[in-house]
């Protein structure tokens, strides 16, 4: 399992530039993602907040608004790419208060009982072992601190990467994903955050669902959107030749084809678990 730890670092990695350009965009659809999750750990000025797995920081960035004045956001993700990417990220938004360090979530480099809040949007469910990483979690919060964290739901609500998916393994682009390892899908069961942060020991456990939507002006722009961000499929296309490539977008075209409107735009629903507890 080591091995999958160091490979699926490298294909993050791979993806900050992707990220980078698509984080308008994406930022679009988890605002209101970001917004709940910062107002579940209830942020104070003078407090210090950690966000994991944190991509570009917009989760963070938000939290550092709100501890101002005198308190701090550590921002971290795991690869020094994404990192470097919320740096610059921070900077450009003008935002100072913020700690910017390459970090695993599963093994936290913070003392025990240090921080008074932690976020995490979509990370804990790509996790080899994500009750080791919220165990790491309840370590490094105060007593009474809070987390709050975002993972998607069941598949079937969530077309906007389902029909991707199908398009992938019908052409044979893609394998299905493997059961064993983790993915966007590892924590959508109803009742699987509960018995995690159960099970992590955490108290005054809250989930929610949450509905949002990816917008794009066009298919094409979709289809970018998918390989820019997502390490499976940047890495299955890559070398495609020119026909498996048409039969792939005839697929991929196809499937979203119910969620085009009149305008060629596309607009695709999605559900998202929001959940918080208590330290």
């Amino acid at each position: 399992m080591t091995d999958f730890r160091e490979e699926s670092l490298q294909r993050w990695d791979a993806m900050a530039a992707g990220w980078t350009a698509t984080r308008a965009q994406f930022q679009r659809t988890a605002l209101p993602v970001s917004r709940w999750m910062v107002d579940a750990i209830r942020p104070q000025p003078g407090q210090r907040v950690l966000e994991l797995a944190a991509g570009l920081g917009d989760t963070g960035l938000l939290a550092a608004e709100r501890v101002a004045p005198g308190g701090t956001v550590i921002i971290t993700d795991g690869t020094e790419a994404m990192v470097e990417a919320a740096r610059e990220h921070a900077a450009e938004v003008g935002v100072d208060n913020v700690e910017l360090r390459t970090m695993q979530a599963e093994w936290i480099d913070l003392p025990a009982a240090s921080v008074d809040g932690v976020l995490c949007r979509f990370g804990y469910m790509l996790l080899l072992d994500p009750e080791a990483a919220l165990r790491e979690t309840r370590r490094v919060l105060k007593s009474g601190g809070r987390v709050a964290l975002a993972v998607w739901g069941e598949m079937d609500r969530n077309p906007w990467m389902k029909i991707g998916r199908e398009a992938l393994v019908a052409s044979g682009v893609m394998p299905p994903p493997d059961p064993d390892l983790p993915g966007p899908m590892t924590l959508a069961a109803p009742g699987a955050v509960t018995d995690l942060l159960d099970a992590a020991g955490f108290d005054e456990i809250e989930v929610e669902p949450l509905d949002v939507a990816f917008e794009a002006p066009s298919l094409d722009t979709w289809w970018e959107y998918v390989r820019q961000t997502s390490p499976g499929v940047n890495e299955a296309v890559r070398n495609l030749s020119p026909a498996e490539h048409y039969m792939l977008r005839d697929l991929f075209d196809a499937g979203y084809a119910p969620y085009v409107g009149d305008d060629d735009s596309l607009k695709l629903p999605g559900l998202a678990l929001v959940a918080a507890a208590t330290a």
